[in-house]
């Protein structure tokens, strides 16, 4: 089977839909049409069900989508390995998380001894993260919510209490404990559902009988600090984000319920790792046991 068509398959049985494919795949219509007859020719089976404009995958082309998208991602395995072992992309390294807010000082400290590494950091809910280890898209994953998957281990690094923060100015500042029972009157900021440390934090305030009334979620965690310290609403906040000292906040411990989580890395058994990408995952798990010293 030529390669090409099965990319052409791939693809069209992704989009299920012949016009959007050929536009991806810089073709024209009649063009991919004729390629996925022959395809089909080559096989004596028809892998499409056609209903007008619609084209879905039969029980055939099901099973044969489900081999071609593991053969794309073995090749794209392999052509790493190649240009890792040749040099021509030593040292790059990609990496989610679910709170980036503790990058910064992380790469900065990592960067003065590997320069030459190229990092790529994106952020990513656990279930994102989760399809994008499985796709070969990143390196690891850091989160809170163990990510368990067949071939994907979770490693945990850091337990750490969750404090309430609150700007400098708020009535709570002189207080060095509360109970999230105490906050019904407040408004709150924050992430949007679906990021692990809303849904945990979600979870301790189940227990203690509070619904937070959030004026604002974000998908940035990075902005939530800043909406507090400008008096939009308090926030939930974990111990490693104190660590740079954030201006104008204040964190405040909470006695009930007790509020801890753990955060854990994640990677793909059977994916290729370049010696950078190893040397940087002990990093990461070093890094976060100096912080458990302190």
């Amino acid at each position: 089977m030529d390669i090409l068509k099965l990319e052409y398959f791939q693809k069209v049985a992704h989009l299920g839909n012949m016009t959007q494919a050929a536009s991806k795949l810089n073709i024209s219509q009649p063009a991919l049409s004729k390629s996925i007859n022959q395809l089909e020719d080559s096989l004596s089976i028809k892998l499409f069900s056609r209903n007008g404009r619609k084209i879905e995958l039969n029980q055939f082309g099901k099973v044969l989508l489900e081999y071609i998208d593991n053969a794309f991602l073995e090749i794209k395995e392999g052509e790493k390995v190649i240009k890792e072992l040749a040099g021509l992309k030593m040292g790059n390294i990609t990496v989610a998380a679910t709170f980036p807010h503790f990058f910064p000082s992380l790469l900065v400290e990592y960067l003065k001894y590997y320069p030459d590494v190229r990092i790529k950091q994106v952020q990513a809910s656990s279930i994102k993260m989760s399809q994008l280890i499985k796709n070969n898209e990143i390196d690891f994953g850091i989160s809170t919510t163990p990510i368990i998957d067949q071939d994907i281990e979770w490693i945990p690094l850091l337990d750490e209490k969750i404090f309430l923060t609150v700007p400098d100015n708020h009535r709570l500042t002189s207080h060095r404990s509360v109970s999230l029972r105490e906050l019904e009157k407040e408004n709150f900021v924050g992430l949007v559902s679906g990021y692990g440390f809303r849904d945990i934090t979600d979870s301790f305030c189940k227990r203690a009988g509070l619904k937070p009334n959030f004026v604002l979620e974000l998908e940035d965690s990075g902005a939530i600090f800043k909406l507090v310290r400008m008096g939009y609403g308090i926030a939930f906040a974990p111990e490693t984000s104190f660590l740079s000292n954030p201006p104008g906040v204040k964190p405040i411990s909470i006695e009930f319920p007790d509020c801890k989580r753990t955060i854990g890395i994640s990677f793909k058994t059977n994916h290729y790792l370049s010696e950078a990408a190893n040397n940087f995952r002990q990093y990461i798990i070093n890094y976060f046991n100096d912080i458990q010293k302190v």
